[in-house]
């Protein structure tokens, strides 16, 4: 007898689904007949309508449009924020399912075992740790200039946001303040369809031990001068204020041409006893208080005894290196944007720590000859993007042959095969730990730890 067909489902159907658990990034599995359906906006145990915005062979994607039945652990959220969707879980199982899904990844992409699998270091924050928050403006009905963020599944309309509890209160001050000044001025938006208007984005960073704020105001680039924003600077009341021209058409906050309206064009922060200088454009952790915690799981992973040679790839601004240094014999950092390397520089005399050399470079290119140059590190560190690393990397990382690596992820799902290739070369996946960075939300960070075998 042949086997029961799937039902069909097409783009555009409404579905009555009940949601049984949560897949990596944070949307709600269904089944519709053994056919999975993707929910997003649903947690388990919820019962909901929701309407197919893409179809697959294997699954459909959805978006609940009515919660028909709310699931037994459903709360009611606090924050009208499309950045915090896990809000409507109790923290403690929101953690719980992130050491689930980190454990999920290992074993079922990975196909690893024979690690430990240490316990979950939750937030110290659960509300108001963000101390960078980027921010978009656009149009109410109404024709009113808003600001706060992009509505779920939306490229164009743009929810605004009066309290954003992700955020400090000086850094919603900030936020208000800079919105009060352009409808004061009777500036625009910029239109995302028909690509014209002013306003982009607002970007509102924070020194969360030192108290100094940064606001960059993005816009179009059409033909403004620095004297159109007098009295912006007074009006936010930050210690920085950048103004970006953003040249092509797409939004972004990267790029573009930035002009110091106020003060210097970056902030200062402390992290872990150290001091670093944060460019408007550089990359830092958003959460202060678990970017320490993060880096100490790092430390204490590369167990570090005063002689060691350590390599920092994806360095950045040399947070990670620059912490490790005062253990290690000497540091040697590698990052392909070479503002992020001129800050690492920058950051290493503040600090008054020599034994850290930082180069930019690609990490596929400049690894080996890192080795040529320096010899070959005894422990290596890896802090890549969400892409995880590819092939090539690996095989270069291997070629290094470190005794010890430890790799700082921001994505299980692209931690697991590069341990599984890491493994297959040699090495032995001995313990991972998953940090909340980003309570509220489905992000996962987590340390681990290879050792040749």
């Amino acid at each position: 007898m042949d086997a029961p067909t799937k039902t069909r489902v097409e783009r555009g159907d409404e579905l009555e689904l009940t949601v049984d658990s949560l897949a990596f990034g944070g949307a709600g599995v269904a089944r519709r007949d053994g056919y999975v359906v993707f929910v997003r906006d649903a947690i388990p145990g919820d019962t909901v309508r929701a309407v197919v915005t893409k179809r697959k062979k294997a699954y459909a994607e959805a978006r609940t449009v009515a919660l028909l039945e709310p699931g037994p652990e459903r709360i009611e959220p606090v924050a009208a924020h499309p950045g915090a969707p896990w809000q409507v879980l109790p923290y403690e199982r929101q953690v719980a399912i992130k050491a689930e899904q980190v454990q999920d990844a290992l074993q079922r992409i990975g196909h690893l075992e024979g690690y430990e699998l240490e316990p979950l270091v939750p937030a110290v924050e659960q509300w108001r740790y963000r101390n960078k928050l980027e921010y978009s403006f656009g149009t109410a009905p109404d024709g009113e200039l808003i600001c706060g963020f992009h509505a779920p599944g939306s490229w164009e309309q743009i929810e605004h946001v009066e309290d954003c509890l992700l955020a400090s209160e000086a850094g919603n001050e900030a936020r208000r303040a800079s919105l009060r000044w352009c409808r004061e001025r009777g500036l625009r938006a910029y239109d995302r369809r028909a690509q014209t208007g002013l306003l982009r984005n607002l970007v509102v960073r924070e020194g969360r031990r030192t108290g100094e704020l940064q606001v960059r105001i993005v816009t179009s680039d059409e033909g403004l001068v620095a004297s159109d924003f007098d009295g912006f600077a007074e009006a936010v009341g930050a210690g920085s204020v950048v103004w970006t021209r953003a040249l092509d058409v797409g939004e972004t906050t990267a790029g573009g041409i930035s002009e110091v309206l106020h003060g210097t064009e970056a902030i200062e922060e402390e992290l872990g006893g150290l001091r670093f200088r944060i460019s408007a454009d550089a990359f830092f952790q958003t959460n202060t208080e678990m970017a320490e915690r993060l880096y100490g799981l790092a430390a204490e992973y590369a167990g570090l005894q005063g002689w060691e040679r350590v390599y920092d790839l994806f360095c950045g601004i040399g947070t990670i290196g620059l912490s490790l240094a005062p253990r290690a014999g000497e540091v040697w950092g590698l990052e392909i944007v070479e503002e992020a390397i001129a800050d690492a520089i920058a950051n290493a005399r503040r600090n008054e720590i020599d034994n850290v050399r930082f180069f930019a470079g690609d990490v596929r290119l400049a690894l080996r000859q890192m080795v040529d140059t320096s010899g070959r590190p005894d422990v290596l560190v890896v802090d890549p993007p969400r892409s995880g690393l590819s092939s090539k990397i690996v095989r270069r990382v291997i070629e290094a042959a470190p005794t010890r690596i430890v790799y700082v992820s921001c994505n299980p799902t692209t931690l697991a095969p590069n341990a599984a290739q890491l493994v297959e070369a040699g090495y032995a996946l001995r313990r991972v730990r998953p940090v909340d960075m980003f309570p509220q939300t489905p992000h996962i960070e987590c340390v681990a730890l290879l050792e040749r075998a």
